[in-house]
């Protein structure tokens, strides 16, 4: 069973209280391994992803919150005559991959006794864990940037949540809901909670039953905290770990060149990273200047095994109108993925599956 711990100084997570980060250093926690895979062991009578419950490595009679996330569709295209998947996580139940991080959070935060939690997003995130609360009888105050897309902060409410809206760019919300976090309050953030990332993986298991026990050659995700593609990468790697894969797909991570930190970590070293803006764009889902998976994202994923780009915002809304022509209504911060195809198809291994992480009726373009 993997153990949590603080990646810098190894202090395990507590066993009651939900701490955001290590009271001892500050640091991040995280599964000090991936999970352990056994598909002897899937409950196929258990609803959405939940039939990989053995994977979560959570406390036996954890609450199952669910609302039917998971097996999303694999479908198959073309791009320039080469055969594309692409795994429609835009399909779950509040239109985003969110979706597969809230509902094992919510149920380790019932395990544990809480009644009400804070968080802050750029929408999908708040949207995600409103809805499982709301589901789960918690209260849920969410703390959204101003130019969160109107649509998202409808739904969020819509919920029940008790919606906050921060003046300033992303990194205004975070700082307004750590200051709740340091006065008690239950910060089930997405980003620094590592629970999520054992949801996020069963993307993996799922893409392993549906290529009938095969891997994709490449596998591309958009990046902003890292927990989308870290989740992924911790699947295969479990996969792998059960001897059921030989070898992992090569990982492709995408941002917007309005915000690149993790790009500029992965090819300059993390000083770099202080270099990135916190600019406008479309990809609204990945303008994180601060990325918190970042250090264990670029542990996992190298120059030998992956790569990281940015494209800029002509290329995010000519992928955005190419994918919708295809039928395909997806957010911006889905369409990096389309986009990076330019770049890399005929460079990276076959198949290819890109993620499209959120569904297109959460955006309203400005004009």
């Amino acid at each position: 069973m993997a153990v949590i711990r603080c990646e810098d100084c190894g202090q395990p997570f507590p066993e009651e209280a939900l701490a955001y980060c290590c009271d001892r250093c500050g640091g991040i926690f995280d599964f000090d391994r991936p999970p352990d895979f056994d598909p002897n062991q899937v409950e196929l009578q258990m609803p959405g992803y939940w039939r990989y419950r053995h994977t979560f490595d959570l406390v036996k009679g954890t609450p199952v919150v669910s609302l039917g996330e998971g097996n999303t569709p694999l479908v198959w295209d073309t791009y320039k005559g080469q055969r594309v998947g692409l795994k429609l996580e835009s399909l779950n139940p509040t239109g985003s991959f969110k979706d597969r991080g809230s509902a094992v959070l919510v149920g380790l935060l019932l395990q544990r006794g809480v009644k009400e939690v804070v968080e802050d997003s750029s929408g999908n995130a708040g949207a995600s864990l409103a809805a499982y609360a709301a589901q789960a009888g918690l209260l849920s105050r969410i703390y959204v940037p101003e130019s969160a897309s109107g649509p998202k902060r409808q739904q969020i409410e819509m919920y029940g949540a008790d919606l906050v809206r921060v003046a300033g760019p992303r990194s205004e919300a975070a700082k307004a809901v750590l200051a709740q976090a340091k006065k008690g309050f239950a910060y089930a953030s997405h980003a620094f909670l590592p629970f999520g990332l054992v949801g996020i993986a069963t993307i993996a298991y799922e893409l392993w039953e549906q290529m009938d026990g095969e891997c994709p050659g490449s596998l591309i995700a958009p990046v902003g905290h890292g927990g989308l593609l870290l989740g992924i990468q911790r699947g295969f790697a479990a996969l792998e770990k059960a001897g059921l894969i030989s070898a992992p797909p090569y990982y492709v991570g995408v941002q917007t060149t309005a915000c690149d930190p993790v790009v500029r970590a992965f090819q300059h070293g993390m000083d770099a990273m202080s270099g990135a803006s916190e600019g406008p764009t479309l990809a609204e889902g990945v303008r994180v200047r601060a990325p918190v998976r970042v250090k264990a994202l670029l542990e996992a994923i190298n120059p030998q095994n992956g790569t990281f780009l940015s494209i800029n915002e002509e290329g995010i809304m000519a992928a955005f109108t190419a994918l919708a022509r295809r039928g395909h209504y997806v957010e911006p911060t889905s369409a990096l993925v389309w986009a990076a195809l330019d770049t890399l198809m005929g460079k990276i291994p076959e198949p290819v599956v890109v993620v499209l992480s959120g569904f297109g009726l959460k955006y309203i373009p400005s004009n």
